[in-house]
């Protein structure tokens, strides 16, 4: 497989590359499907922190294809974590599910990073979907005992069956994605209070909604830009 110009630059920038092999294979629903990996070295070196995710590779016809994912209980101990894919037309699905135990592919670490605000915030307010629900649910274990307050949009009924990690000082509002998501940004800017104060606001849904609910927040309630992380997880077509 012929590296493209971006594995280049993400090598120019420090990205790491590693072996990933494929353990296990499950499916989670009709539209999910979950992998067990030894990331080859890829915790002991890069550490973990929440939210984090890796590029993966995938042959297009000879040439290399890249996406992001983020890691699901990533455990240092033994160098293993979860990747989940969401099943559509298209090169990650159709590797995943026809991967078996003890195929590889190659990943590159390189653009993630992140940690909540020390001091603890008094309150998270989360923003997500189903592609970004797996680091929804590292930050809401990682927060420990800080309340949060999490809407996360669906387009299919069945992406209600995946678990948020939801306990008692957390409340989880699941949200249809109508008007090309504008029900989301409706939704979310309507409902989060206009105090800002002691709130952090972590934003991942569709690049459109994104900016919208982002933009609220920075220019509609004045949050400061420590207080407001917002990177798309994807972009409708």
């Amino acid at each position: 497989m012929k590296r493209n110009w971006e594995a280049l630059v993400l090598k120019a920038m420090g990205g790491r590359d590693f072996r990933l092999t494929v353990l296990e294979s499950e499916s989670v629903n009709a539209r999910y499907q979950r992998l067990l990996v030894d990331g080859g070295g890829l915790l002991e070196t890069c550490g973990v922190h929440p939210t984090m995710w890796v590029r993966l590779w995938f042959d297009n016809d000879g040439k290399a294809h890249q996406r992001a994912y983020t890691l699901v209980d990533p455990d240092p101990a033994t160098g293993r974590f979860h990747l989940e894919f969401a099943l559509h037309d298209g090169l990650a699905a159709r590797w995943a599910t026809g991967v078996r135990p003890g195929d590889t592919i190659d990943a590159t670490v390189q653009g993630t990073g992140f940690s909540l605000p020390d001091p603890a915030p008094r309150h998270l307010y989360l923003i997500g979907d189903a592609a970004s629900l797996p680091a929804v649910n590292s930050l809401l274990d990682h927060a420990g005992d800080v309340p949060g307050t999490v809407w996360l949009e669906y387009a299919h009924e069945d992406e209600q069956a995946l678990t948020p990690r939801a306990r008692g000082h957390h409340k989880v509002m699941w949200v249809p994605r109508l008007d090309g998501g504008r029900h989301l940004v409706d939704t979310v800017c309507a409902a989060i209070p206009p105090d800002t104060e002691g709130a952090y606001y972590w934003v991942a849904c569709e690049a459109g909604s994104n900016r919208s609910i982002a933009r609220h927040l920075r220019r509609g309630l004045g949050a400061d830009k420590q207080q407001v992380s917002a990177l798309a997880y994807w972009t409708a077509r």
